[in-house]
């Protein structure tokens, strides 16, 4: 019999509501933040996110509430599921709540605005007391909160929350998996969301499934390289956060960067390819910081530089296409990230 918990999970967008209901169900009361009010209270007297999730019940164990204070209070664990853009800001506002010893997970795939950073360094650079953790892997929200069998990774240094984390989540139709390299975790869930655009518009342009093969594969090779140079273990990337999670975003329209990405291959802009999807989409973000950073490294990641060149310096999508042709022809596989 597990041992019970109380679980705060803050964020009321897809995941952050997918999540919560997980653990909730799992018979855990949890408790989901709402920075809206009214949202919040027609959330908890509907039992559904409609503006997410809508037609999926919540379940009994799940409360919903904008009071940032009452969310927190007295929990074993605190799952932060924002936007990269504001995740700083809500680190913020929940320091003056965190419990004594609290244990704080990221479920955000993105980098920092404000530098390179990513999520764990930026909860541990406002919640220095805090135990810290992520939570990433190939889970989109909407088969998650209907029960579609599933797996994830918790990266941690404390053995503790890995355990706690594996208890609340765990289940029979979803299995947590370990892995104590944070960095490479979030990098690689971060970076993947570039390549899925990338697919999105080779789908849009009724691309085969060769080149789709090749654009994944190579996907995987310049995220290695990348990873390598910044100190975390490229063979998290063979794992659920790397392959796994590159695997679903690059062939599924559930995924907010590849629907962007076909928007941009049937020829609309970026902006209203964005403002069709509705939602944040992490990788056109993402895709600027990471082209600085590889430049600044002196990285080869071909990919990249192309979607860039093509996003925001005018180049159209043939020229890139025969661009990515001609790029070297090298070592197929290569875990040092010293062959290009």
């Amino acid at each position: 019999m597990k041992e019970s918990f109380t679980v705060a999970v803050l964020g009321g967008g897809s995941f952050g509501t997918a999540i919560s209901n997980v653990i909730a169900g799992n018979g855990f009361p949890t408790r989901l933040w709402m920075r809206d009010p009214e949202r919040a209270s027609n959330t908890q007297t509907s039992r559904e996110n409609s503006a997410y999730l809508p037609g999926y019940p919540l379940a009994d164990l799940l409360t919903i509430t904008s009071d940032l204070a009452a969310a927190v209070q007295d929990c074993d664990l605190i799952f932060l599921s924002v936007p990269s853009s504001s995740f700083r800001d809500v680190a913020k506002l929940v320091k003056p709540y965190l419990p004594s010893g609290a244990m704080v997970i990221s479920t955000t795939k993105g980098i920092g605005r404000d530098g390179f950073v990513m999520m764990s360094e930026i909860l541990s650079q406002e919640l220095p007391d805090a135990s810290i953790g992520v939570v990433s892997g190939p889970n989109f929200a909407k088969e998650m909160i209907q029960g579609q069998l599933t797996g994830s990774v918790i990266a941690s240094l404390d053995k503790a929350l890995i355990e706690r984390v594996q208890d609340v989540l765990g289940s029979g139709l979803f299995r947590i998996y370990s892995s104590n390299d944070c960095y490479g975790v979030e990098l690689a869930g971060a970076l993947k969301n570039i390549y899925a655009i990338i697919a999105g518009m080779a789908h849009a342009r009724n691309y085969g499934q060769n080149t789709l093969a090749l654009l994944m594969t190579r996907a995987l090779a310049e995220m290695g390289r990348f990873a390598h140079a910044l100190g975390a273990d490229p063979m998290t990337f063979l794992g659920l956060a790397g392959v796994g999670d590159l695997i679903l975003t690059c062939n599924s329209d559930l995924s907010r960067n590849y629907r962007v990405g076909y928007a941009m291959g049937q020829g609309k802009s970026l902006t209203t390819a964005m403002k069709s999807v509705g939602q944040v989409v992490e990788g056109v973000n993402t895709l600027r910081l990471v082209k600085n950073k590889a430049e600044e490294l002196n990285v080869y990641m071909p990919l990249v530089a192309a979607l860039h060149a093509l996003l925001f310096e005018g180049a159209s999508a043939d020229s890139i296409i025969k661009q990515l042709m001609m790029s070297e022809q090298n070592s197929d596989v290569d875990f040092t990230g010293a062959i290009r």
